[in-house]
């Protein structure tokens, strides 16, 4: 697996962590993250103003300079620690909404995450998404 982030990031863009074309993510993102996965491995993206103010799936009203993220199959709540492959920058964030909707991408971030991740200039970064906690009601211990 080591192996294979260093190939994915050494064959990214230097501006962006953005594999090439030839790369297919689909054999490195796990399809759902459980309490007992180290992580997933895959392209994020973010989204911002056209959302702000929304109400996203678990109530709330949407905030881009919140440290949120969407998720499609996380527990609305779970805590992620997102690492941006290409600087090496992490942050927690917290799953409160539903997506990304476009294929081969594994989360959707807040503005202020992607800035503070180092990729809202480029839109999207090879990331690895760990969770650091799952919400009470959804342990399966």
């Amino acid at each position: 697996m080591g192996c294979a982030v260093a190939a994915l990031v050494a064959l990214s863009a230097r501006t962006e962590a953005m594999p090439s074309g030839s790369i297919n993510l689909a054999t490195f993102v796990a399809p759902k993250v459980t309490q007992q996965t180290v992580g997933e491995l895959g392209l994020a993206s973010w989204y911002g103003e056209e959302f702000q103010g929304n109400t996203t799936a678990s109530g709330e009203v949407y905030d881009m300079n919140g440290f949120t993220a969407a998720h499609r199959s996380l527990p609305l709540g779970t805590r992620l620690k997102i690492t941006n492959l290409r600087n090496n920058r992490s942050l927690v964030v917290r799953v409160n909404d539903r997506g990304p909707f476009v294929p081969n991408r594994i989360v959707d971030v807040s503005r202020a995450a992607a800035f503070r991740l180092g990729f809202m200039a480029s839109g999207l970064a090879l990331v690895r998404a760990e969770v650091v906690s799952l919400p009470s009601d959804s342990r399966t211990d």
